[in-house]
């Protein structure tokens, strides 16, 4: 079977989730790191948005989204059951990490590009969302209950960003059962493995 070909940047949470869920899945892949500076014509040919990731099949077929790809990954091979079909929580996570709280994230991060409000106004905003994850997290291993699952893979890197935004608060923050399962994805196999510099 043909390889497959990623176009992904290293520290793009939506990139790393794809890699993820495609590493997971097996399916042959093959791996551009796109600069962003210059981004490959190919790319671009391809999907003219110019973000990362972007997954040309084999066969042809362009995927231009993070949550397409992971999907696209996991129905070609899911032995973990990932998807957990039927499960409403996964989608309503997923639907709130990227339509609500990617914002926060950004105007937390970046909040100097943001000056009508200090940078904990905008840490604030994304607590509620924070803290429904850390009372997901109190009753179960992960976010969808005892094993991993789509959610778990697809917050966690965004999780990672907020985190990394002011490390000193993190720790302290009211979130330990978080940041214990965040400390243990970025621990994980799945997740070093598709860090590496050659990815």
């Amino acid at each position: 079977m043909s390889a497959h070909l990623l176009y992904s940047f290293r520290r793009c949470p939506y990139a790393m989730r794809a890699r993820m869920a495609l590493r997971y899945s097996g399916v042959p892949l093959n791996t551009i790191e796109v600069s962003l500076k210059a981004k490959p014509a190919d790319m671009l040919l391809a999907s003219p948005k110019g973000t990362v990731p972007v997954l040309v099949c084999a066969d042809g077929r362009v995927i231009e989204q993070s949550l397409d790809i992971m999907r696209w990954a996991l129905a070609c091979n899911d032995p973990d059951n990932w998807l957990q079909s039927g499960n409403p929580l996964i989608e309503q996570l997923l639907d709130e990490n990227d339509r609500v709280f990617k914002v926060q994230l950004d105007r937390y991060k970046y909040a100097i590009r943001y000056p009508e409000y200090p940078m904990e106004h905008y840490r604030a905003q994304g607590a509620p969302f924070l803290l429904r994850l850390e009372t997901l997290l109190s009753h179960s291993p992960y976010l969808a209950g005892d094993s991993l699952s789509l959610a778990d893979v697809a917050l966690a890197p965004f999780v990672r960003q907020f985190a990394h935004v002011d490390r000193d608060w993190f720790t302290q923050a009211p979130y330990p059962h978080l940041r214990a399962w965040l400390e243990r994805f970025l621990a994980s196999e799945l997740f070093t493995s598709v860090m590496g510099k050659t990815q």
